[in-house]
């Protein structure tokens, strides 16, 4: 079947992560992705290491399978005429310079949809694009208020091992730019899109703004709890850890059974999950020699058999030996290059783009004979 965005041109003027991160989800959609690269620089993750694969950064090949790469200077007239011409050819520009950066090069939202008013043009920046500040993860992360719900009562303030702060805003970019390619199927209108990372930041707070916004508590670290169920969290078993997920009272009468503690299901302090949450120093002053006194896989093995919600706390090594990946070709003809594909499938068919990720410049001619119908001299 035809790969669902066939046809449709982006032009990718981003670099690091947020942006290239939601361009390569474009690409495995099927459109056809045009990465715009400084043409001695590049993009900057295209330093970022170790690692490196045959000198080829492996953060960079980790976001940007699937694009074609050319070299241009923005701030040289000649280049920056070509992205105008690139462009005015596109179904979507998508761009994470510091706001003002596009518009003083003459290639902002305002100028380029003016011409073409179809164009979808969207833009992810910390703070969105009337707040000229710089957004880094890091910082990001920090201003959420996430930091401050991850991690030991007693230890400081953790941000996500993962850099969410930009991962969540590519995500964001990516569903925004559908909506939009959506509508114009109907109306023809274009869009100008503002992703600001803090605001994918706040989106994650859910229930824990709830309880804030709606309940009048200051949501703090509980370590791996939950606060508004009991037991859902971390024990430590005879040899490490596990996860245990008790989501409702049914599974509550299921695990107590599954570990030969009935008297718990009709105790009156852990009967119910409210009971249980109120309760839960108690619960774990109960459960926690239990679960010592056997290993991670003998409570797994225990658990499953009464269908009670747990899981190994595994490596990322442990995590990626039995995932689906995708694989290419390496950009210099080193091993393959493997990374991990589009978190769904429609209709069966491939979670990744057939294309591997591009060295630097390494289609301009081929992009402007295809885009431009220019002839390389």
């Amino acid at each position: 079947m035809s790969a669902p965005l066939s046809g449709i041109r982006v032009l990718d003027f981003s670099r690091v992560l947020s942006g290239p991160y939601a361009t390569m989800h474009l690409a495995d959609l099927g459109a056809d992705v045009v990465k715009v690269e400084h043409p001695t620089r590049g993009d900057d993750t295209r330093g970022f290491g170790p690692p490196f694969s045959e000198g080829v950064s492996t953060y960079f090949m980790s976001v940007n399978r699937g694009k074609r790469s050319i070299g241009l200077d923005l701030k040289n007239p000649e280049d920056r005429a070509k992205a105008l011409a690139l462009a005015g050819q596109a179904d979507v520009i998508i761009e994470n310079f510091r706001p003002g950066v596009m518009d003083r090069l003459g290639l902002g939202a305002t100028t380029l949809r003016a011409q073409h008013p179809s164009l979808i043009f969207c833009s992810i920046s910390g703070f969105g694009q009337s707040k000229p500040k710089a957004g880094y993860d890091l910082m990001v992360q920090g201003m959420s208020g996430i930091p401050t719900l991850t991690g030991s009562p007693e230890g400081p303030p953790n941000k996500c091992g993962a850099s969410i702060a930009d991962m969540v805003a590519g995500l964001n970019a990516t569903q925004a730019i559908l909506a939009a390619l959506f509508r114009r199927e109907r109306t023809g209108e274009g869009a100008t899109i503002d992703v600001a990372m803090i605001d994918g930041q706040l989106s994650l707070l859910t229930y824990h703004a709830g309880a804030h916004l709606n309940g009048g508590k200051n949501p703090t670290r509980i370590g791996n709890a939950h606060p508004s169920i009991h037991p859902f969290c971390q024990y430590e078993a005879a040899d490490g850890y596990f996860n245990l997920c008790i989501g409702n009272d049914s599974l509550w009468s299921n695990f107590c059974q599954a570990i030969q503690r009935t008297d718990l299901r009709d105790d009156p302090r852990f009967k119910t999950n409210p009971n249980r949450v109120d309760c839960r120093h108690e619960l774990d002053a109960i459960l926690t020699p239990i679960f010592q006194t056997h290993t991670v896989q003998h409570w797994l093995g225990v658990l499953e058999k009464s269908a009670v919600p747990c899981g190994p706390i595994r490596t990322v090594a442990q995590a990626l030996s039995d995932a689906e990946l995708a694989t290419h070709a390496h950009p210099k003809g080193g091993p393959d290059v493997h990374s991990i594909p589009l978190p769904f499938s429609m209709d069966g068919t491939g979670r990744a783009s057939d294309r591997r990720p591009p060295q630097l410049g390494e289609h301009g001619s081929e992009i402007l004979n295809d885009w431009l119908e220019e002839k390389p001299s």
